[in-house]
């Protein structure tokens, strides 16, 4: 499936918080927290903003092309596919002699308020953001302002950056878990 994905990110939140403001706008939890796994690779050739992702998410495993194109809310193309296992894709990646540049792990809670889907992800290393992401740009801010969070507390950067506003290069980190 390939798509643009609209999204933006509310940065150094609370987890309590944040599922308390979703249930009272009328929100679900529709996962418990789950541990997410991943391999990132560079594409043959590398190219900057782009990489392929294989992610293991609890409830299946997805292999990935992601690209930004820019830093707005509908600046990223993903083109996706669900694998049947994390293990055996990767062995078949290095049968193609792509060879992962990190391993990461990441704690993710997800939420759905009409047809937005709300995440609340925990990253090693750095405070806790929610994602908001929907079918286009008019529902990430209604879904936000539902929560109260005004529209100049959200960016649009990917998780890279978000490490880098904490001073943290994340593609210089070649294994990244909790502890």
């Amino acid at each position: 499936m390939a798509g643009i994905e609209f999204e933006a990110k509310a940065l150094d939140i609370d987890p309590a918080k944040i599922a308390r403001l979703i249930t009272d706008a009328g929100g679900t939890c529709t996962t418990g927290t789950c541990l997410m796994r991943r391999y990132v690779y560079d594409t043959i050739p590398a190219v900057t903003g782009r990489w392929v992702r294989l992610r293991e998410t609890g409830s299946g495993t997805t292999l990935c092309v992601k690209q930004i194109m820019t830093d707005a809310v509908d600046g990223t193309h993903e083109t996706e596919v669900t694998v049947d296992s994390f293990e055996e894709t990767a062995a078949l990646l290095r049968l193609t002699g792509l060879t992962p540049r990190s391993y990461q792990e990441n704690r993710r809670t997800s939420y759905t308020l009409g047809a937005v889907r709300l995440e609340v992800d925990e990253w090693p290393r750095i405070p806790p953001y929610l994602e908001i992401e929907a079918d286009d740009e008019a529902q990430v801010w209604t879904a936000a302002a539902a929560l109260g969070i005004d529209h100049k507390q959200l960016t649009s950067i990917n998780t890279t950056k978000v490490y880098g506003l904490y001073g943290i290069h994340l593609d210089s980190i070649a294994d990244l878990r909790f502890e």
